[in-house]
This record gives structure tokens, sequence and C-alpha cells, in this order.
């Protein structure tokens, strides 16, 4: 029976594999440790239940808490580190992916364990994973604190209202020409019969047009409404 020489090498073949292996290793542990020293909170969630799945070391060290204390609390995490006027954005987040979307942002305030003060955090989040259905499994997620933009005041003004203008111009996209002239009205405070009169409409269709405006705008109530009619333009 034969052995192996040890002082055989191994085939150029073999030799290739061992370093192709040894070199995507090696980029596998850069990519890591890079996504460990992002200054930004990078994680994986299940869409379905806001189970963290991984998360890289500046989210664990921002908010206090380990991955596996996010895993285990899975939607609590969140309840517990976003602020409660904001934590429907995580129901909204699901539905949009639900109903498609290939992306969703936001700002959000949270606060990380044994703090006192809330942060402001903007984040994008999408799809990474999908099920044998086409539905989204698993999402991606990327949030900066805000605060850390103290060197580019400015700057920050002026990108926000930017992005504000161009809110504004897209949530008024989405309206007919009747339904801006029925929210017109609205914001000045006529009631539907007097909208109704003011258009020659009937009651009816004004209520239909301003469930229509609601839905679009995505608010529950008619001060919501008139409020973000405002900062659309409307007086």
């Amino acid at each position: 029976m034969q052995t192996e020489d040890p002082g055989m090498k191994p085939n150029p073949s073999t030799a290739a594999l061992q370093k192709e292996h040894r070199q995507l290793k090696e980029r596998v542990q850069w990519l890591e440790n890079m996504l460990h020293h992002v200054p930004a909170m990078v994680f994986t969630a299940d869409q379905r239940n806001s189970q963290v799945s991984w998360c890289n070391a500046y989210m664990e060290t921002f908010t206090g808490y380990t991955l596996t204390e996010m895993h285990t609390l899975g939607l609590e995490f969140f309840r517990q580190f976003i602020h409660p006027d904001d934590f429907e954005i995580t129901r909204i987040a699901q539905e949009s992916f639900q109903n498609n979307k290939n992306i969703f942002g936001g700002v959000t305030r949270v606060r990380p364990r044994g703090q006192r003060d809330w942060r402001w955090l903007v984040g994008l989040t999408i799809p990474f994973s999908h099920d044998e259905k086409g539905e989204v499994k698993d999402v991606i997620c990327t949030f900066l604190d805000l605060t850390m933009a103290i060197d580019t005041h400015t700057q920050l003004a002026d990108a926000m209202s930017e992005v504000l203008r161009r809110q504004n111009e897209s949530l008024l996209h989405k309206l007919t020409f009747r339904e801006k002239d029925v929210l017109a009205l609205a914001v000045k405070g006529l009631n539907n019969k007097e909208i109704a009169q003011q258009l020659n409409l009937s009651r009816h269709t004004v209520e239909t047009h301003r469930k229509n405006i609601r839905l679009k705008l995505k608010v529950r109530n008619t001060t919501e409404l008139v409020t973000i009619a405002r900062k659309i333009g409307f007086q």
C-alpha cells in the first residue's frame, strides 16, 4: 500500500483552491469587521415578527442591548427602544412591504437603555430575503443618529427642508384636482355639507373624496388632515 510522501506538494489546482478559500475567508472577515465599525446601526430582522436576527457591534453599543436580548425580546425590543408616539412606524413599515414597497425610510426618536434623553434617528429599510411565496421574509435596516451631524448645521437644515419639500410635492401629486378642491375647503374649516354646496356636489361625493384623501395622505382624522394639508401648502 502506497503512502503519500509528506514532502509532496499539492497539485496546482488544489493550491489554487486553497489560496482562493483563504482570500475569501480574509475578505469575509474584513467585511464583517468593517460592518462592526460603521458609525450606524445595521441589522437584519424578520419582517413578520420584527425579531432582530443579526446586528453590528455599533448597534449593541448604541442601544445598550445585546443581540441575544434583541432577538429574545422581538417586537418588545422596539417597543422599549422607540418613542411611544413613533412606535406606529414599525407597523407602517411592515404594511409597506406587504404592499410590495421596495424601500421604506423614516425618522424616529429612540432612547438607549439607561439614558434619559431621546435621540433622533434617520433610517432606511429594504427587503433582504423572500419566502417560497415571494413575500418578504427578512429586511435589512440602517439607522444613523442625526445628532452625529453636529458639524454641519446649515447643511442639515437645508437637507431637511429639501426632503420635506419633495415629500410635500409627492403627496400633492397623489391627489386629483377635485380632491385638492375638497381639501382646500376642508382646511378653511368647511364641513362636508358646506363643501358640497360650494363645489356643487352631493354630500356623499364629498365624503368619498375626503375618505380617499385620508387614505392617500395616511391620516386618521380631520386634525391630522388639516395639519399635513398646511404642510403641503394649503392655507
